[in-house]
């Protein structure tokens, strides 16, 4: 897909289509997703500090992320790419491998290029988005033809001309050349992928060791066998956070463990995997980063389990001088659950304090302060008023207003929210301001980017299929 989160954003805030657009983090510690090609000629890309990308593009819109919205985009593509072949390799939300021949659509250049202007026209009947497609005989060269495809193109590389294509092409075309061993590469005088397969694999693997070595040796010259594989299965589980504002108080750093452990269980549970050892992440005020681990008598998805444990590593971590980031990660992943008896003991303590502080309110109108600290899920989240209101209010998320129906928050603070009022598929809409504690002001889910998708259900049924043995009106060719 082409500059997925941008494009995703544009086609469903109409005012923003065909301007620079900026997905990522907003904060002066946030770092770009990714960028629509309007920001991309100011010089900002994916991985950059959205403070550097401030400075390039000051006019550019700014928003956060909203993945429901792309998993949602995403399903369909995926959905799509299945109907071609059996063997569909997701690598992210946004770029798959698809093994057409396996799928019987597809066993030459001819039927290969007809089923990728198909797939694009699919893609953007259902979507609304534009995807670009690379077509090769290996997992690599594909990759790199659909890099070279795009914006919105196809590309294909016919059979033999592999390393004429790959000579001129930088090193860090290749996969696993990064910028430390391209740099290594460069001060041995090799920049080129011809100057790779020039070198030998003797030099390579002298250079980089045997395993990289050599495989980078059989990628210069265009060989990869790696098969696509449909299942890819999940070694972890995680959710992180990092903080506009350094985390100084301890009951606030605990809340947030809390909080992050909550949102890794339930992405635990969405991919219906348990987990047997809880990860805690913690980067302090200089950078340096701990990382603390206890791992369970048996894999669970209870997210009381989850919590207590991620709690109990954070009591082994000083956080004096602050907190910049949080990262809550499940690994040792199964797809079954053992019910443990801590696991249980711990939904006994849980409901002990519940019906403690149940028995005290009741008897106190002022809870203890004791109570709120045993609890501190239950106190006023942390920061200023305004704080408060970024957090509920950032920056291109989905709200409804009684009145005025959907819209998006271009901008919040100092007590306000502004809202503009559009929907995919209309002209840009109206601009309006509100307390940003507006009691006819809500999130919302976000829209579908196309309404009324066009039907694709037969599709790719209308494909002539090689296999078939078909013949084509010219000649008896089979039909591709």
């Amino acid at each position: 897909m082409d500059a997925f989160y941008a494009s995703a954003e544009q086609a469903a805030k109409p005012s923003l289509r065909g301007k620079p657009v900026v997905v990522g983090g907003t904060g002066p510690r946030g770092v770009v997703a990714t960028a629509s090609y309007e920001a991309r000629r100011f010089g900002v890309h994916s991985a950059m500090p959205t403070a550097q990308a401030r400075r390039l593009a000051p006019n550019a819109a700014y928003l956060t992320p909203r993945f429901a919205l792309y998993r949602a985009v995403s399903e369909q593509v995926m959905e799509l790419l299945g109907r071609l072949s059996p063997l569909v390799e997701p690598l992210s939300l946004d770029e798959a491998f698809v093994d057409l021949e396996a799928g019987g659509v597809a066993d030459d250049s001819a039927s290969a290029r007809r089923v990728g202007e198909e797939l694009r026209e699919a893609i953007r009947a259902v979507t609304g988005l534009s995807g670009s497609v690379g077509l090769a005989g290996s997992k690599m060269l594909a990759k790199i033809a659909s890099e070279e495809a795009k914006p919105d193109g196809l590309m294909l590389i016919e059979p033999g001309t592999e390393r004429e294509l790959l000579a001129p092409m930088p090193v860090r075309t290749l996969p696993g050349v990064g910028p430390a061993t391209g740099d290594h590469l460069r001060r041995a005088g090799m920049t080129t992928v011809h100057d790779l397969a020039e070198a030998g694999e003797a030099e390579l693997v002298r250079l980089l060791g045997k395993a990289h070595g050599g495989s980078l040796y059989r990628m210069a010259l265009g060989h990869d066998d790696r098969p696509v594989v449909a299942e890819r299965d999940a070694k972890s589980v995680s959710v992180e956070d990092t903080f506009e504002v350094d985390l100084h108080d301890r009951v606030r750093v605990r809340t947030e463990v809390e909080r992050l452990a909550a949102r890794c269980v339930q992405r635990l549970r969405d991919a219906g995997h348990s987990g047997r050892t809880i990860v805690l992440k913690v980067r302090r005020y200089d950078f340096s980063t701990l990382t603390r681990s206890e791992t369970l008598r048996g894999p669970t998805d209870d997210p009381t389990v989850v919590r207590e444990a991620a709690a109990r590593l954070l009591e082994g971590v000083d956080t004096t001088g602050g907190v910049r980031l949080l990262g809550v990660g499940v690994t040792g992943l199964a797809d079954y659950t053992q019910e443990d008896l801590f696991a249980q003991a711990a939904d006994a303590r849980l409901a002990a304090a519940e019906e403690a502080a149940a028995a005290s309110s009741a008897t106190d109108p002022e809870p203890s302060a004791r109570t709120a600290e045993a609890r501190p899920e239950a106190a006023e989240p942390a920061g200023t008023a305004e704080e408060r209101a970024l957090r509920r209010w950032p920056p291109g998320t989905d709200v409804w207003h009684e009145e005025y129906g959907h819209g998006w928050v271009q901008g919040s603070g100092v007590g306000r929210v502004t809202v503009r009022f559009e929907r995919p598929g209309d002209p840009p809409g109206r601009v309006r301001t509100f307390p940003s504690d507006a009691a006819a002001l809500s999130p919302a889910d976000p829209l579908p980017l196309v309404p009324d998708p066009a039907d694709y259900s037969s599709w790719p049924a209308s494909l002539p299929k090689s296999r078939s043995g078909a013949d084509s009106a010219d000649g008896g060719e089979s039909s591709p």
